[in-house]
């Protein structure tokens, strides 16, 4: 048997899930189970706390102290843009293969970047959201009523100017 667990100890724990539905006990058993948790009250609180992304998968972090897990919604860049097209939730048991055919805006695209500029290996918010519209670009959607690729075309020649990320940073960064 290995070392004893320390109760004290912050994890994290990384889980793919769909939003708003509890899921499969038997793939948070094991990955919890070590952690003295149980998966059924896990998979409650990942449901009350993905609400919002209804139908969507996500990527949930569990943040464990004390026997208790916090969730913590991980958007991805994908999830984020089909969101932001306010599409109507889907039962993905009937429902296959969608075409997310919606319009975004360059301020959704921005919005978007700032909030994955962390995880972003850009330079820039420019670099940043043209990682977002290369998603927009695989999801299906369109920006400002063009082709994502086009919007990335006038990104790369200046025609369009991104804002400096560095005003909205902390001082110090």
């Amino acid at each position: 048997m290995g070392p004893k667990f320390d109760p004290t100890a912050i994890m994290t724990v990384y889980v793919k899930a769909v939003g708003g539905e509890v899921p499969a006990t038997s793939s948070l058993a094991p990955k919890i189970g070590p952690l003295g948790l149980s998966p059924k009250k896990v998979g409650d609180d990942i449901a009350k706390g993905t609400t919002d992304w209804k139908g969507l998968k996500i990527t949930v972090k569990l943040v464990v102290q004390n026997r208790q897990a916090k969730v913590e919604v991980v958007p991805s860049a994908s999830s984020l843009i089909i969101k932001s097209l306010k599409e109507p939730p889907r039962d993905r048991k009937k429902v296959k293969h969608v075409k997310h055919s919606g319009n975004l805006t360059m301020d959704d695209i921005i919005g978007i970047a700032r909030q994955m500029r962390p995880r972003s290996m850009a330079k820039s918010l420019a670099g940043t959201c043209k990682e977002i519209l290369g998603t927009a670009q695989s999801v299906g959607c369109s920006v400002e009523r063009c082709p994502p690729h086009d919007i990335i075309d006038k990104i790369n020649s200046g025609e369009i100017e991104v804002p400096d990320v560095s005003s909205f940073c902390a001082p110090g960064k």
